[in-house]
C-alpha cells in the first residue's frame, strides 16, 4: 500500500512539472511535426506538343477480291496449276479444260472458211467478166445484177466463215484460265476432272496482294478524319503496319451508328492477313498541351491524382483527370494550374498533409573538356 503511495506522488510531480513548462511558455512539438515525411524534388506543368490520335478497332480486309471462274461451258478440267496462297502474275495460266472437241471445231470453221474463201474468189472474177462484157454491149443490165449479188453473197459467206473461225479461236482460248490480275490466291474450288460450266468459280485472287484496315469510329468522330491522314495499325498476330486514309465513308450505319474508314496498308503485309482483328491509331495533328511527367501521377481508387506542395512544405492531394501520353509525359486536362509545384516522383509514400523535404533536382553531369592538340 505505501508503494503504490509513493508512485502516484511521482506521477503527479511529473504531471505538475510539465505544466509547468507550459505556463513558463515552453511548446510540445509531436514527432510528425518536427521531422519530414520524405525527402522529395518538384516539378512546374509544361507545355507541349502532342499527337492528336483516334483509336479505333476493326478488320484486315482484302483491297479488291477477284472471282475468277469459267467461260467456256461444259469442259472437263485436266490441270491445275496453283494452289491457296501461291501469288500469281497478270496472264498467268491457272487452270487448263479438256480442248480436243473445240480443237477439232476449230479446224471445221477454217476449212469452211478457205471453201468460202475460193467460192468468193471464183464469183469476183465472174462479175469482172461482166461488167467487161456489159460495157461491149453483150450482157444486159439485168444479167450484170445477178452477177454482182452472187458476188456480195459470196463474200459475206466469207466474213460469216472469217467470224466463226474467230469465234472458235476464243473458245479454244478459254480453255486456259488465266490471272486478270497480280495477286494471291485467296480461295479455290477447281478440281482436276472436274466439269465446269460457265460462270463456275474456280479461284478468288487478292488483287496485287493489297489488304486494307476497315475501322469503325464513331458519328462524332468521322468529321475529325481526312484522306491522307498516317495510321499505325497493329494485327492480332502482333506486327505493326503503317498506313494512309484511303476513304471514309459517306454514311453511318444505321444500327451501330459507326462508320467506316478504309485505311491502305502495304502489300508486303508479313504476317498480317485478310479477316484478322485489328487495332490502330489515326493520327489528326499536333495540339498543345499541359504535361507532367508520368511519375507524378499516383493512381487511387481508381483515379489519377497528382501532389503539390506549399509554401509550408506540406503536401496537398490533387485529383486531376489525364489525358494523352507522350514518352515519360503525360497530359493533364483538369484539375491542375500551370503555375503548381508538383512533387515529381514517390508520392504513392505521401498523404495529404505530410511535410516534406524539397531538394533541387539532379543536373545531368556536364560533358568533360576535350583536350585541345
Amino acid at each position: 500500500m505505501k508503494k503504490n503511495v509513493v508512485g502516484g506522488w511521482a506521477s503527479l510531480g511529473l504531471w505538475a512539472a510539465a505544466v509547468g513548462s507550459v505556463c513558463a511558455g515552453e511548446s510540445v512539438k509531436s514527432p510528425s511535426d518536427s521531422k519530414p515525411t520524405l525527402t522529395v524534388t518538384i516539378t512546374t506543368p509544361q507545355t507541349a506538343s502532342l499527337a492528336q490520335k483516334i483509336n479505333a478497332n476493326g478488320n484486315l480486309a482484302a483491297w479488291q477480291e477477284a472471282i475468277i471462274g469459267a467461260e467456256a461451258n461444259g469442259l472437263k478440267i485436266t490441270d491445275v496449276r496453283v494452289n491457296v496462297g501461291d501469288r500469281v502474275q497478270r496472264g498467268d495460266v491457272l487452270v487448263t479444260l479438256q480442248s480436243d472437241t473445240l480443237r477439232a471445231e476449230l479446224a471445221q470453221a477454217e476449212a469452211a472458211l478457205a471453201e468460202a474463201t475460193a467460192s468468193a474468189q471464183e464469183t469476183k472474177a465472174q462479175s469482172d467478166r461482166a461488167r467487161s462484157l456489159q460495157q461491149q454491149g453483150f450482157f444486159s443490165n439485168a444479167q450484170l445484177s445477178q452477177t454482182l449479188a452472187a458476188d456480195a453473197s459470196a463474200q459475206a459467206r466469207v466474213q460469216s466463215a472469217r467470224a466463226l473461225v474467230q469465234l472458235q479461236t476464243v473458245r479454244l482460248s478459254q480453255t486456259q484460265v488465266r490471272a486478270p490480275d497480280a495477286g494471291v490466291i485467296s480461295a479455290r474450288q477447281a478440281t482436276v476432272g472436274s466439269v465446269v460450266g460457265a460462270g463456275t468459280e474456280l479461284f478468288r485472287l487478292i488483287r496485287q496482294g493489297r489488304i486494307e484496315w476497315r475501322a469503325e469510329v464513331t458519328a462524332a468522330e468521322i468529321g475529325r478524319i481526312q484522306v491522307g491522314a498516317l495510321v499505325q495499325v497493329k494485327a492480332a498476330s502482333g506486327q505493326l503496319l503503317q498506313g494512309k486514309v484511303r476513304m471514309v465513308a459517306p454514311s453511318v450505319d444505321a444500327q451501330t451508328r459507326n462508320a467506316m474508314v478504309y485505311v491502305d496498308l502495304p502489300a508486303a503485309t508479313g504476317s498480317a492477313r485478310a479477316g484478322m482483328y485489328a487495332q490502330g491509331e489515326i493520327a489528326l495533328g499536333q495540339s498543345q498541351a499541359l504535361t507532367v511527367p508520368q511519375s507524378a501521377v499516383v493512381v487511387r481508387d481508381g483515379f489519377s491524382h497528382v501532389y503539390t506542395v506549399g509554401a509550408d512544405q506540406k503536401v496537398s492531394q490533387l485529383k486531376v483527370q489525364t489525358g494523352r501520353q507522350s514518352g515519360d509525359r503525360v497530359e493533364v486536362t483538369r484539375g491542375l494550374k500551370a503555375d503548381a509545384r508538383v512533387v515529381a516522383s514517390g508520392g504513392a509514400f505521401l498523404n495529404h498533409g505530410d511535410t516534406v523535404r524539397v531538394v533541387d533536382a539532379p543536373t545531368a553531369p556536364a560533358a568533360p573538356a576535350k583536350a585541345t592538340p
